[in-house]
């Protein structure tokens, strides 16, 4: 039984994980769109932004993950068989590039916060679509595990990101025409 409350639990902090490195992301647009408000308004937006990222990362995001690792780890030791499992050391591999994106986020706030600017918006507009790939790939392993062609899985998902940065290629054109 304890097993589904971590799964619980560990479903619980992986959605409040996505929606805060979503929203961080969404900021991180807004932030490098202040540089072309007027000149009298340009810092007050940025430091906003940048108090808004840390509040995210910190009080969203750090947490969430935590959770996130916590209770999907406590769940192998619970049942140790989901390391010999296919679906599971793709799910993993996945998790720790997932963490690594939001570790490379910190370092965009802290480059934000120095005035760097290491992306312009419609880069940092792709930039948020990179976790809806992490989240279809992870959903589709736990979801169908074994039953799930990781080839067929794999392309689909690269081709579902392609169609991504068309359409995002799209607005962007629509936007500024």
């Amino acid at each position: 039984m304890a097993l589904f409350y971590f799964k619980a639990f560990h479903i619980v902090g992986a959605v409040a994980w996505f929606a805060g490195l979503f929203y961080l992301v969404r900021i991180f647009v807004y932030h490098a769109e202040a540089d072309q408000k007027p000149e009298h308004l340009r810092q007050p937006f940025k430091e906003q932004f940048g108090l808004m990222e840390w509040r995210v990362y910190k009080i969203i995001c750090n947490p969430a993950m935590m959770l996130t690792w916590t209770c999907g780890l406590i769940m192998t030791f619970l049942n140790p068989s989901y390391w010999q499992m296919g679906w599971f050391q793709a799910k993993f591999s996945l998790l720790i590039l997932l963490t690594v994106y939001h570790i490379w986020c910190k370092r965009i706030i802290i480059k934000l916060e120095k005035g760097e600017k290491p992306f312009d918006s419609f880069q940092f507009r792709l930039l948020n679509e990179l976790p809806t790939l992490f989240l279809l790939s992870i959903v589709l392993l736990a979801v169908l595990r074994d039953m799930l062609n990781f080839l067929y899985a794999f392309g689909g998902v690269l081709v579902f990101g392609v169609l991504l940065f068309v359409f995002a290629k799209a607005y962007r054109k629509r936007r500024e025409g």
